[in-house]
């Protein structure tokens, strides 16, 4: 079984012409399961969670203004999508099918969510896209439920985590690593646990190369019994919003890097997605179904 986390409210209507890549969350699923990658009985649609996981991570203040549809219109401006209820609805959606991937994870040694990656958003706010931030609901849930002593979440987003940075800052129970481009967004960094920041055009032998050299290393120090995986693609030399130059192959190698260690060490892994800005919705989508198809390999 490869467990995946997808409801139909992930693909959120925009205006037209925005350029955030919405269709992504429609295409992936039927791209895994036309190719036969996943199957039907694989996917999990989220239902709400219980709002007590939610405030575990996120001020009350600003959850209730997202509850509400109350927050300033400065503040929905940073998130870049119109607020609505339909919004607020898919966020606690994804961060449920995180939490239930935490859960499937264990059983299964891996699970995914179609959505999710939202680590721009901070304690008390959000921004780029990110509301709630999936990844961090989830690994608070593992430590306040004694379901793990020690997460790890591994971020190979081309944009660091800065609101996974911010939100355990000071938690010692829950290590960030960020790897990331110098150049691109955020342009003030936040400062997670371990933070690696390259230059442009990077490109795939380089960049592996300074993931073999640190995880390993990184896991056997903090010895996590659940490791947090956020696989963007974004990290294509084909991003409009990333620099760093890899192809579609460096991509998968590292997702098959990263899926192979958790699996080798016997460590659960939940993956979520992340960005993805290629003008072409093809590589895209061909990028994102290699993780599944890497998955697969490994754990099926």
């Amino acid at each position: 079984m490869l467990p995946i986390a997808y409801h139909p409210i992930y693909k959120h209507p925009l205006p037209e012409g925005h350029r955030f890549p919405m269709i992504k969350y429609e295409l992936l699923p039927q791209q895994l399961l036309h190719e036969g990658t996943a199957v039907q009985s694989d996917f999990y649609s989220p239902s709400l969670p219980d709002m007590q996981h939610i405030l575990a991570v996120h001020k009350k203040e600003y959850v209730d203004e997202l509850v509400n549809l109350t927050l300033d219109p400065r503040a929905v401006r940073k998130i870049g999508f119109p607020l609505s209820a339909e919004l607020v609805e898919r966020e606690l959606r994804i961060a449920e099918g995180t939490i239930w991937g935490c859960h499937r994870a264990m059983e299964h040694g891996i699970a995914f969510n179609i959505a999710g990656g939202t680590h721009h958003a901070y304690s008390d706010r959000g921004e780029a896209f990110c509301l709630l931030n999936d990844q961090a609901i989830g690994a608070q849930y593992l430590i306040n439920n004694k379901l793990a002593k020690k997460v790890l979440i591994v971020d190979l987003d081309v944009h660091q985590g800065n609101g996974t940075a911010e939100i355990f800052e000071s938690n010692s129970d829950i290590f960030t690593f960020s790897v990331h481009g110098k150049s691109n967004y955020p342009f003030k960094k936040e400062t997670s646990d371990l933070d690696i920041a390259l230059p442009d055009n990077t490109g795939d032998s380089k960049y592996l190369s300074i993931l073999e050299e640190t995880l390993p290393k990184l896991i056997d120090t903090e010895k996590p019994d659940f490791i947090f995986y956020l696989s963007g693609v974004d990290i294509l030399a084909s991003d409009k919003l990333g620099k760093l130059g890899c192809t579609i192959d460096g991509c998968r190698q590292r997702d098959e890097y990263v899926l192979s260690l958790c699996h080798k060490l016997n460590i659960p892994v939940q993956c979520s997605m992340g960005g993805g800005y290629s003008p072409d919705i093809k590589i895209i989508i061909e990028a994102h179904a290699n993780t599944y198809r890497t998955a697969r390999h490994i754990y099926v």
